[in-house]
């Protein structure tokens, strides 16, 4: 792998846990180090951070927080 690619890897923590779990990025990036972009997305999803993930997160912690609003009510009654 190239310098440059390794050290950018080893500064993104969450890159080098995603390439720990999935070692055939290692050897695309060896083999091809422009695709240093697709890893991103590629661990962007994997970890969940992507725009309609974290969307959709919000929404479960929203419907979360209603429910518990309406058992409180239901206790009080």
């Amino acid at each position: 792998m190239e310098p440059e690619t390794y050290r950018f890897i080893q500064q993104r923590e969450d890159l080098w846990r995603f390439i720990r779990l999935n070692p055939e990025w290692y050897r695309y990036l060896t083999r091809n180090p422009s695709r240093i972009g697709e890893l991103e997305t590629e661990a962007k999803h994997f970890y969940g951070k992507t725009l309609p993930q974290r969307m959709a997160k919000a929404q479960q912690n929203i419907q979360m927080i209603r429910l518990l609003m309406q058992m409180a009510g239901s206790w009080n009654d």
